[in-house]
């Protein structure tokens, strides 16, 4: 598994499987998209549904990463492309009933660095280099 983008997708997807998980044993008590979670690492705010989408995404991204390398680089750009727009709109609809992800500061700032990242390495890596078949024209 040469590709960044397999590499990349396989990491992260099995961080927000992790984070996943994890935000269960902190969600206890509070409603499915209770727009106030709790705090898993103290920071994050998270509630079940967060939890869930968490799990779905990271196991999109393993998936895609151990599949082949187009699949990482899709859905690497398309998880980049939705967590940088969840990490602009969290920013206006926090104190919202929109909220039903519990989002808070820290979260949209870690959505929008997973959305450099994973646009990043699906724009930028594993571009086929292309090589000339036949003479070369001037």
């Amino acid at each position: 598994m040469k590709s960044v983008n397999r590499i990349v997708g396989v990491i992260f997807g099995g961080v927000y499987v992790v984070v996943g998980l994890l935000g269960f044993a902190v969600t206890g008590g509070i409603g499915f998209i209770a727009r106030d979670g709790h705090l898993l690492l103290g920071i994050f705010e998270v509630n079940p549904l967060h939890n869930v989408v968490h799990l779905a995404i990271g196991a999109a991204l393993i998936i895609a990463g151990l599949a082949n390398t187009r699949a990482a680089k899709a859905v690497n750009g398309t998880v980049g492309a939705v967590y940088l727009l969840v990490g602009i709109v969290g920013f206006f609809i926090a104190d919202t009933a929109a909220n039903i992800l519990a989002l808070n500061t820290a979260d949209h700032i870690l959505h929008l660095g997973s959305a450099l990242v994973l646009l990043g390495v699906a724009l930028g890596a594993d571009k086929q280099v292309a090589r000339p078949t036949g003479p070369l024209v001037a």
